[in-house]
């Protein structure tokens, strides 16, 4: 069964995507059956279900809200199943046997509640900690701090209904923060240019509605592989030119490859070596797989700025141009931590000297 292409209007959608329990909504499922025998497969399908917000409407079949958001994470998943000699289907449906929309609604918000309740009885714990032996050891929690900031943010992108708790969360983190100095950016390996005149001057093209992989690919295409790329959007691979290089789509070599989003598959396949690309690469991998390898501090900022510029520009080619903005603003402020003229590495710096003297 095929997966029907239906995009919700903007007004059935709120700031952040997430519609009122009094409208009507569309749903999204997955119908998957794995092999018996590949536990591990078992266990990685869980954890991506858990990871994307998805909620069990019965044995072997999920539900989240339908958004091409959602869709994109549902594909991928189907994709991973069956690579695997499983069996996935998604589907858009306007109801779902045994539960009404407000039924579902309320199932999302109660897991979502119980995210935040525990997340906030974590964050109080580390923050009594932290109050209690502020005058004794200067031992800071900050990698907790970011690891809590980076857990908050998980929830809220797969809070699809205004889950009540959040608040009280971000209460208690801000307090946390205001004892704690802000974490610094975790280092990342090292990257070099080059560039491949085989891709000189040729049409790149990918889905429409691009989001952080396709605006960072995009971004990283033409600043380090192919610097008179155009960009154009096809439904599929089979709608693309004849001699246009697809990207970020099913079927096609420039897209996720095992646990790799499609900027790092371009990274490795053109052998890029900026130092300043790894952060960049290690943003747009959590937002994109939503699998918190990295959980970089930037990521949650960044993702708002993509929703908010998707959400700012009807036009695919806009919206395109501006995430390109934002990732070359992105990739000029890492480069200048790394070569350590940027006022951050400035300050390191002049702390060391200090420290020094």
């Amino acid at each position: 069964m095929s997966k029907r292409a239906i995009e919700p209007s903007a007004a059935e959608t709120g700031p952040t995507g997430a519609r009122p329990a009094s409208q009507t909504v569309r749903w999204l499922l997955l119908v998957h059956h794995l092999p018996a025998q590949s536990s591990n497969l078992r266990v990685r399908t869980w954890r991506r279900l858990q990871q994307i917000g998805a909620i069990p409407a019965r044995q072997g079949i999920y539900v989240l809200p339908d958004s091409p958001e959602t869709r994109e994470d549902f594909e991928w998943l189907k994709a991973e199943i069956e690579a695997a000699r499983g069996e996935a289907t998604v589907f858009a449906a306007q109801s779902v046997d045994a539960w009404s929309d407000d039924g579902l609604i309320e199932e999302f918000r109660r897991s979502r509640q119980q995210a935040y309740e525990e997340l906030a009885g974590e964050a109080e714990a580390v923050l009594r900690a932290v109050v209690g032996r502020r005058r004794g050891r200067k031992a800071s929690p900050r990698g907790l701090v970011r690891r809590l900031r980076e857990r908050l943010a998980a929830i809220e992108r797969i809070d699809y209904f205004a889950s009540a708790g959040r608040d009280r969360v971000v209460s208690i983190l801000n307090q946390l923060e205001q004892q704690v100095r802000a974490p610094k950016a975790p280092a990342r390996p090292a990257a070099t240019d080059n560039r491949s005149q085989t891709y000189a001057g040729r049409l790149w093209v990918t889905r429409p509605r691009p989001g952080v992989d396709r605006m960072a690919s995009a971004w990283l295409i033409r600043r380090f592989i192919a610097p008179e790329a155009r960009f154009d959007f096809v439904a599929d691979r089979d709608s693309a030119p004849r001699e246009a290089v697809p990207f970020d789509m099913f079927g096609v070599e420039f897209t996720h490859r095992g646990t790799l989003c499609t900027f790092e598959v371009l990274c490795e396949t053109f052998a890029l070596r900026d130092a300043a690309l790894a952060p960049v690469a290690a943003i747009v991998h959590d937002l994109d797989l939503k699998d918190e390898q990295f959980t970089p501090p930037e990521a949650p900022t960044v993702g708002s700025i993509v929703d908010g510029l998707r959400l700012a520009h009807e036009d695919d080619q806009t919206l395109l141009a501006e995430g390109m903005v934002l990732f070359e603003a992105l990739y000029r402020a890492f480069r200048q931590t790394a070569h350590g003229t940027g006022p951050r590495a400035v300050a390191r710096k002049r702390g060391k000297r200090r420290s020094v003297r």
